[in-house]
């Protein structure tokens, strides 16, 4: 189970460049349901995630570089890239992911934040460097990205 909210940023937080980052790309076999693949640095997975907003189901399988390689040239749309820096949410438990894309999204910078219940979605008070919540609108979900 995912549960997540979504913010276009409003503002890079100071120190961002500080804390671990992962180099990714991915791209989509299929938009509905959703059906992912990424490289995250030398890892390779698949993605399934179902119809959803703030609350969906997701289940991740590895896969090989060469398997990765060849779900690739199936993909629909566009391989996004970006860089994902996982930095600590000031004064709770959770960790922001901050993703600068590179490519055709080159300056889009969207953060993430992960949680354990929706009661614990729905309770966060983001800070003020995340900006708007797109949680709910959906136009900045990964796979509508790749299809524009």
């Amino acid at each position: 189970m995912e549960i997540e909210r979504k913010y276009l940023i409003a503002f890079l937080p100071e120190g961002y460049e500080k804390y671990p980052f992962h180099e990714m790309e991915q791209a989509y076999l299929c938009t509905d349901p959703v059906v992912r693949i990424r490289k995250e640095d030398e890892e390779y997975y698949m993605t399934y995630k179902s119809k959803g907003l703030l609350v969906r189901e997701e289940y991740n399988l590895p896969l090989t570089g060469n398997a990765y390689e060849h779900l690739l040239k199936k993909a629909d749309g566009i391989i996004l890239k970006k860089r994902r820096y996982r930095i600590p949410v000031e004064g709770t438990a959770f960790t922001a992911e901050l993703d600068i894309f590179d490519g055709k999204y080159q300056g889009l910078m969207l953060v993430e934040v992960e949680f354990g219940t929706k009661e614990e979605a729905d309770a966060f008070k983001a800070p003020a460097w995340f900006g708007r919540d797109v949680t709910f609108s959906g136009e900045y979900q990964n796979s509508r990205l790749a299809l524009r």
